[in-house]
């Protein structure tokens, strides 16, 4: 009985491998040998470095001080806002000129010039799911454990994995444009929180704040709209994907609702968390017109 589990799943492990195998076939030859596209391993790592960190983290913070980290966070924030402004413009001034569909946009391997700048947007939009570990990083050290929440886990973990897949297999086409959008939301969500980290004085004045969420929400649906449409006119975009942004958009609208509810229906408490519609943010907090890392010092 042993042995017939261990032939089963050895076959198993090499059906999958050859699986693995015949679908590398099937990848863009245009972004090979790009920095952590070939093989799916270094992004697995550094995926379980950071749960790994989420998990030790708060236990070696948990009898220390918080640190303070406006010296990092205001040029992190910035520099991260005019990373997805790179990406936002990049993408929207090459699809332009290609008239891409908004509706349906085959990914075909193509070495024209704007296909290739959409390309190379969509790496750095990968990439900057990598450095968006950081927030939760900040969390980490400045102890806000309370906004570890399983959403902006999921979210940082999830997406990174994700766009790895897209980078690899469909880095243009209909790809580029979550990825435009999502880009253009967090201009305004990082320049929010690198400007919101002066304090209140200066955060009253950022009127957008109320704005992102209704973005992000927005955000989503219009994407779950997009993968259920595709797949109703046969989209010249791989099936499997579809399915899968609209269950992953799914399991979003059922999580950020739940966030939705809790943060801005607390009786007495406003809560400003600026998280785009992937669950990401550094919850920046305020209550009876006072900022939370105020109430701190």
């Amino acid at each position: 009985m042993a042995m017939i589990i261990i032939n089963s799943t050895q076959s198993l492990a090499r059906d999958a491998y050859d699986y693995y195998l015949w679908t590398l076939s099937l990848s863009d030859k245009r972004t090979k040998g790009w920095p952590l596209v070939d093989s799916p391993v270094p992004t697995i790592i550094y995926i379980m470095i950071y749960l790994f960190i989420v998990w030790l983290g708060p236990k070696l913070m948990k009898d220390r001080k918080p640190f303070k980290l406006t010296w990092v966070l205001i040029p992190y924030n910035l520099a991260m806002a005019v990373l997805n402004c790179y990406i936002a413009v990049k993408l929207f001034t090459a699809s332009t000129r290609l008239k891409y569909s908004y509706i349906c946009e085959p990914c075909r391997q193509r070495y024209h010039p704007d296909e290739l700048q959409i390309t190379n947007a969509v790496w750095w939009y990968y990439f900057s799911k990598l450095l968006e570990f950081c927030d939760t990083f900040f969390f980490i050290l400045r102890k806000k454990e309370q906004q570890l929440t399983f959403l902006h886990v999921y979210h940082h973990a999830t997406m990174f994995s994700f766009w790895w897949i897209g980078i690899k297999w469909v880095p243009s086409g209909s790809t580029f444009l979550p990825a435009m959008v999502n880009s253009g939301i967090h201009v305004l969500m990082y320049s929010y929180y690198g400007l919101a980290t002066l304090g209140p004085n200066v955060a009253r004045y950022l009127w957008w704040k109320k704005y992102l969420t209704i973005l992000q929400m927005i955000q989503f649906t219009c994407a779950l709209i997009l993968g259920a449409n595709g797949i109703r006119t046969g989209c010249e975009f791989p099936l499997w994907m579809h399915y899968t942004l609209i269950i992953y958009m799914m399991s979003f609208i059922v999580l950020f609702g739940n966030f939705y509810v809790k943060a801005y229906m607390e009786k007495g408490n406003q809560v400003f968390f600026g998280m785009d519609a992937m669950g990401c943010g550094q919850g920046i907090t305020y209550g009876n017109g006072m900022d939370s890392d105020k109430k701190e010092k």
